[in-house]
């Protein structure tokens, strides 16, 4: 993108041209209103040198002495700071000035500030200052001036004084008119608007680069960041995590950013794994005529050619290649047939410890062959179970092998140790929802977004204009759910159906933990599921579920002194084609037992440690 056309510069620019008009506007009317405390000054001045002068003269006016007036006119009127002093009588001639060629000469009175005086040809007796003060200047192109009037009022001292010739209701006997040059405070003018210009102009500089620098920081970085992860999630990189370090718009766009790349990678693990599941149905429907006949026939010649030529030393070795290879292709097509068969389990009354006998019997030569030895704890007060024997056999034959191959017969033997117990355990943390719907009857459980491999329950949420869906742990008790809505403290939030908007929130009963709005989804049979909305409590309530007390259950553990399972791999070993084994496995034998056991609405876990060995902890419900 050119720079000129980014989101941050725009920003700057019109930041800062409102800054500029502010600060233009600011910096005239400073400039006009420090013009006019100036102006005021130099009236007041003016004002009070008038008043000077007048008080100068009065004695000797009063006495009639015109040459000491005229002196003391000429005498103050010689300061530089003063333009001309003039006196005038009530007819506008000017009878005293510090100009002696004016003296005689008579103004019109509609000129200068004469009219400010007089009305209808007479004098007001009264006129503020700011009428009696004018600025103007005697050529386009010559300084300003100042001038004020101060009326010569007939006191009656005056009227009293042996040389008064003027009657006494006469008010106004003169003017006096002092004149003074704006030139210096012109000078001040000018230089104080340059000074605000250019602290206004600094100003400008100033404030944009600082606007400029948060506008990088809080708007043009953290865009650049959600541009780069977009390109990165474009290209297909959903690994890519924008940093969280803001708790503005921006930060809560970045969290979203980050929870929609994980679930887009979930689900395209999961589409992913959907597809292998797909494709492995398809291919275990061909192969189990397509590959084993050819396989059995394979197998059964090279048998018969190694009893043919036993004086064949080379041959020999050649055949047991075909036959041991043959072999692992036939085992490989059966776990891929065992792995796309899984069905319903066909539920009976059983007793776990027969059906590990009866596994254990089984597997007892290959495990005698890598010199492993299989230790039985089984615990003989265990209660039957309902469970599909047949599909419990084959969980624990795989869990046998997988452990004797662990162990292997390189390592100089082994010991793989089962025992059975009875415990009883708080439904709390173990139960999964595997049916969730809404008044209306919609299912609210997400398989596309799966939480610890399960398939999570969906809600839609509305808080305040922003809108997103919450996914909720299956299991009851847990709290790894994800928040696509990040609504504040205090915030109400109306939970709803994703399918048809049917209100799922409980009115009137907020959480018990931090009063934040709470909602109910409905297990088929078995009560209501409540949940709180904030984002940072945990509080959920199962009534049904929990007024039943604890739960019977039968929990084998499988424990082997193999090599151990690495701690990353852990998450991984139940899915599909994922193998620790390397070329030796294929992937899918703990996939097949992960699968049983859900469906028995059992739980299966795992501890491990490198070099010391593993430990599967199978546990199965007494009452289904």
């Amino acid at each position: 993108m050119k720079p000129w056309r980014t989101l941050g510069l725009k920003l700057t620019v019109a930041v800062g041209a409102v800054a500029l008009v502010t600060i233009a506007i600011f910096a005239l009317v400073s400039s006009r209103s420090d013009n006019r405390a100036l102006l005021a000054e130099v009236e007041r001045h003016a004002n009070q040198l008038s008043e000077a002068v007048k008080s100068s003269t009065e004695f000797d006016m009063l006495l009639n002495q015109r040459d000491r007036i005229s002196e003391t006119v000429r005498r103050i009127g010689q300061d530089p700071s003063i333009q001309r002093i003039r006196v005038m009588n009530k007819t506008g001639e000017v009878i005293y000035s510090s100009d002696s060629a004016e003296i005689g000469r008579s103004l019109d009175k509609n000129a200068e500030a004469c009219t400010l005086c007089h009305k209808a040809d007479e004098p007001l007796e009264h006129v503020d200052i700011a009428q009696r003060t004018r600025v103007y200047r005697v050529h386009p192109d010559s300084q300003r001036l100042l001038g004020i009037i101060n009326p010569i009022y007939n006191t009656l001292t005056c009227s009293s004084a042996s040389c008064h010739y003027h009657p006494r209701a006469q008010k106004v006997l003169g003017v006096l008119d002092v004149t003074l040059p704006l030139t210096e405070v012109d000078k001040a003018i000018r230089q104080g608007q340059v000074e605000v210009g250019m602290l206004a102009l600094a100003s400008f500089i100033t404030l944009s680069v600082l606007i400029g620098l948060l506008v990088r920081r809080w708007v043009t970085l953290p865009v650049q960041r959600l541009a780069e992860g977009t390109r990165h999630v474009a290209g297909g990189d959903l690994s890519y995590v924008i940093p969280e370090v803001r708790d503005d718009e921006l930060g809560m766009l970045a969290r979203s950013f980050n929870n929609m790349t994980q679930r887009l990678s979930e689900a395209r693990l999961q589409l992913v794994q959907s597809d292998k599941l797909a494709s492995l149905g398809r291919l275990a429907a061909g192969v189990a005529h397509e590959i084993n006949n050819p396989l059995t026939g394979v197998l059964t010649y090279s048998s018969f050619l190694q009893k043919r030529t036993k004086d064949q030393p080379e041959v020999q070795e050649d055949l047991k290649v075909i036959v041991r290879e043959t072999i692992r292709c036939r085992e490989i097509v059966k776990s891929l047939l065992d792995f796309a068969r899984q069905s319903v389990p066909k539920k009976g009354q059983a007793a776990i410890n027969e059906i590990i006998a009866r596994a254990a019997s089984v597997v007892e030569n290959q495990l005698q062959l890598n010199h492993v030895k299989l230790v039985q704890a089984l615990d003989a007060d265990v209660p039957p179970v309902t469970v599909d024997a047949n599909q419990m056999q084959q969980v624990f034959i795989n869990l046998f092998v997988n452990a004797s191959d662990a162990i292997g017969p390189d390592g100089g033997g082994g010991t793989i140790t089962v025992a059975t117990s009875r415990l009883k355990l708080s439904p709390i943390g173990i139960t999964q929802v595997k049916k969730a719907q809404c008044p209306k009857r919609h299912s609210l459980i997400n398989a596309e977004v799966r939480i610890d491999n399960k398939p999570s329950i969906r809600v839609r949420a509305r808080s305040e204009g922003s809108e997103g869906f919450i996914y909720r742990d299956p299991m009851y008790g847990m709290a790894r759910h994800q928040f696509g809505i990040a609504p504040e403290p205090g915030m109400h939030v109306e939970v709803t159906c994703p399918e048809c908007s049917s209100s799922l929130n409980v009115h009137g009963a907020p959480c018990p933990e931090c009063g934040a709005a709470t909602f109910q989804f409905e297990v088929p049979g078995k009560g209501f599921v409540e949940g709180c909305t904030n984002r940072a409590c945990t509080w959920q309530r199962w009534t049904d579920l929990e007024k039943g007390g604890d739960k019977d259950f039968i929990e084998i553990r499988v424990r082997d002194t193999g090599s151990g399972i690495a701690h990353e791999e852990i998450p991984r070993i139940f899915e599909p084609f994922y193998s620790t084994k390397g070329q030796k496995g294929n992937g899918l034998g703990l996939a097949v037992i992960w699968g049983i056991i859900d469906n028995h609405n059992g739980s299966i876990s795992v501890e491990s440690e490198v070099g010391v060995g593993t430990t599967f902890i199978i546990r199965i419900p007494v009452e289904p």
